[in-house]
């Protein structure tokens, strides 16, 4: 593998790690805005409540999809880049728990936003938007 090739692929791990983790935190994040939101009758905090999820649909879609794309690359260089130097450090339970809590975040984060989105549903209903 080339020098790029392999910073390539480091970066795209990177990326891929931290878009897992923004899609559960923005999931976790609005669920929580959600809560406090809920009993407001004032348009005005109504109209920038799904402002912000409207962005923050954005940052979470994003996010998804460079999981599902990033990850082809990964799993396609995953035998030559991180298998090989797991095995040699003795750390293959660590990827193994690491993958594991990985596939956790994501599913949490899809749960929160499939949760949060019935609720902005309603909302919209109520206005109707």
């Amino acid at each position: 593998m080339s020098p790029t090739t392999g910073v390539l692929i480091m970066m795209n791990n990177y990326f891929h790690d931290v878009a897992t983790a923004m899609l559960a935190a923005s999931g976790a994040a609005l669920w929580l805005i959600v809560r406090k939101y809920d009993g407001r009758e004032d348009e005005a905090v109504t109209r920038y409540f799904l402002s912000i999820y409207t962005g923050m649909t954005k940052v979470a879609r994003f996010s998804l999809y460079w999981i599902l794309i990033g990850g082809v690359p990964r799993t396609l260089a995953y035998r030559s880049f991180e298998w090989a130097n797991a095995v040699g450090h003795g750390q293959i339970p660590a990827l193994i728990v690491k993958h594991v809590i990985v596939f956790s975040v994501v599913g949490a984060g899809v749960y929160f936003w499939l949760k949060v989105n019935r609720r902005v549903k309603a909302i919209r209903e109520k206005m109707g938007a």
